[in-house]
């Protein structure tokens, strides 16, 4: 318990200060949160779902907390420019964990929808927040989503109200920025009503060659018709570790389109768990990553089918160079009585070199007799036939692998629903690929 101690400390230390700088919503799920951090800990390789992840060593340095909500200076409309060409999104940031509010966009959201700090809104509307708010994400069930309940303090809010359709993309850039080592714990709650559509584009990036370390749990309502598209692009650097929790329910005929693109990182772990609540409802997890050097992606996803007449369908793919380790396990769970399941799991990956090394665990656990589910995982290097032909035909030995690669991790891209931005993921996976890529393109301070 070593990695655990210094956070029962600190909180112990700091308990009023850290409630002094929230809301009463999330203040009342703190202490629950703490009591299940101290019986869980930090969870082990022996834990079935964090078998290929040392997340206790990842907690161990001592990072700087911003308990006191220290104002850091910084013009995110200066310093980034990351909105996709062509993608007319609505622009907000997150700086660490807090939500700026300095400068907004300045056409207005339709009547109704919420786009705001986490905190702002739950002490202003304690009621919305609080109907919401810890539900789907428990911390007696797992140790970091504990750890980031019981430290939370602020993050983001988005709330759309039945029957509205929102066409424009909302972007969330998610910037890290720090003079010295700092720890992040972020919390997103979106909210989506009966019969309401909204796009969702999280960028995570570093703004500073610091130690980074930042845990988000994002909870995420789906009612009932109602339509969620979230993409996560994350381009930071190898000196940041990301430990994100996705919790997504779904309720009766609804859509999500979940995508997971992992161009940069130090070392990353992604949880999503999704529920099915209510029949005819439809997901699409989705997932591309590309790492090298010393590189740690490791993917872990639960769909739950916990009602029948739902489908599935999942799509993970991977390329590895150099040193870097990836892993991938996904459960389907078929519920008893959930009759008329639709499921497809798909895990595909290619090894560059004999040093990358990729794990996979894709699994069905089925209780029901009326159902078609499938899965598949592979695990491979590039075509030597392939690389051979392309050589003949006086194409490099280079660009011939960086083509077959390029073309291996399309067909997660190409699923995208929004165009704009998947013609930029096809550009910037291509520089990515060339080597050429070091953060996003569009930052002024990338240049």
């Amino acid at each position: 318990m070593q990695s655990e101690k210094q956070y029962i400390e600190l909180y112990e230390q700091c308990r009023e200060m850290i409630k002094g700088h929230a809301n009463d919503v999330m203040n009342s799920c703190r202490d629950a949160a703490f009591e299940d951090f101290k019986r869980l800990g930090f969870p082990t390789k022996k834990v079935e779902r964090y078998k290929y992840t040392d997340v206790s060593a990842l907690f161990k340095p001592n990072y700087g907390l911003n308990i006191n909500r220290l104002d850091i200076p910084v013009d995110p409309y200066e310093a980034f420019r990351c909105d996709v060409p062509n993608l007319s999104t609505s622009l907000y940031f997150v700086i660490n964990d807090s939500f700026h509010n300095k400068v907004l966009p300045k056409k207005e959201l339709p009547e109704g929808v919420i786009v705001d700090s986490l905190n702002k809104v739950a002490t202003e509307q304690p009621e919305l927040v609080a109907k919401y708010y810890g539900k789907i994400a428990k911390s007696n069930e797992d140790g970091i989503t504990a750890l980031n309940t019981m430290l939370a303090q602020d993050g983001l809010f988005i709330y759309v109200p039945k029957g509205v359709v929102i066409d424009k993309a909302i972007q969330i850039i998610n910037i890290l920025r720090s003079d010295v080592d700092l720890m992040v714990n972020r919390r997103v709650l979106i909210v989506a009503e009966e019969r309401a559509e909204i796009k969702l584009l999280f960028c995570d990036h570093a703004a500073d060659d610091r130690n980074f370390l930042a845990t988000q749990v994002i909870e995420a309502y789906v009612g009932d018709n109602a339509s969620l598209d979230l993409y996560c692009l994350e381009e930071t650097h190898a000196k940041n570790v990301r430990v994100s929790n996705v919790f997504i329910s779904q309720q009766a005929n609804s859509r999500v389109n979940h995508n997971v693109i992992t161009l940069h990182n130090g070392t990353t772990r992604n949880r999503t768990d999704l529920v099915f609540e209510g029949e005819g409802a439809e997901c699409n997890l989705c997932g591309c990553v590309i790492a090298d050097k010393n590189q740690h992606v490791d993917n872990n996803t639960l769909i739950d089918h916990k009602v029948g007449h739902c489908q599935s369908n999942e799509l993970y793919k991977y390329v590895l160079d150099d040193d870097a380790v990836g892993a991938f396990a996904g459960k389907v769970l078929v519920r008893h009585g959930a009759q008329k399941t639709t499921s497809q799991e798909t895990n595909q990956n290619l090894c560059a070199t004999k040093t990358a090394r990729m794990f996979t665990q894709p699994m069905l656990e089925i209780y029901a007799d009326d159902v078609k589910c499938a899965h598949g995982s592979t695990v491979g290097q590039l075509n030597d036939a392939a690389l051979f032909y392309m050589q003949q035909r006086g194409i490099s030995l280079k660009e011939a692998k960086l083509l077959l690669e390029f073309a291996f991790i399309n067909e997660v891209i190409d699923k995208m629903q929004l165009e704009p931005l998947r013609d930029r993921l096809h550009y910037l996976v291509e520089k990515r690929f060339r080597g050429e890529l070091s953060k996003c393109e569009g930052c002024k301070l990338c240049k």
